[in-house]
C-alpha cells in the first residue's frame, strides 16, 4: 500500500521559515513527478511547486525566490523549504505524487499538514 506522509508543518511568525517533508513508502519502482500544493480555508486547492525525476522545477509566481522544492531519490522524500513567509502562506500543504508501484501507475496525495504563519 503506497503511503504519503507529510511532515514539518507549524506555527511560524512573519519572515519565518519553515521546511516540509513528504515521504512516500511501499513498493516504489518509480517516482515521476513530486509536488506541492496548498489550500486555504475558502479557497480553491492550489499549485505550490513541482520537480521532476530529472530534476527540473516549477513554482507559482507567488513562491518564487521564497520556496525551494527538492527531492531525495534515494528516500523516496520530496521537501519545501519555505523561507520568507507571510500570513497569506497559511494553508494546508498537500503533497502529490505520479509513481509506479506494485500496484501500477497512479497518483497519490498524502493528508496534508497545516502551515500557519501569524504573529
Amino acid at each position: 500500500q503506497v503511503q504519503l506522509v507529510e511532515s514539518g508543518g507549524g506555527l511560524v511568525q512573519p519572515g519565518g521559515s519553515l521546511r516540509l517533508s513528504c515521504a512516500t513508502s511501499g513498493t516504489i519502482f518509480m517516482i515521476y513527478t513530486m509536488g506541492w500544493y496548498r489550500q486555504a480555508p475558502g479557497k480553491q486547492r492550489e499549485l505550490v511547486a513541482t520537480i521532476t525525476s530529472g530534476g527540473s522545477t516549477n513554482c507559482a509566481d507567488s513562491v518564487k525566490g521564497r520556496f525551494t522544492i527538492s527531492r531525495d531519490n534515494a528516500k523516496n522524500t520530496v521537501y519545501l523549504q519555505m523561507n520568507s513567509l507571510t500570513p497569506e502562506d497559511t494553508a494546508v500543504y498537500l503533497c502529490n505524487e505520479d509513481l509506479w508501484s506494485n500496484r501500477g501507475r497512479h497518483n497519490y496525495w498524502g493528508q496534508g499538514t497545516q502551515v500557519t504563519v501569524s504573529s
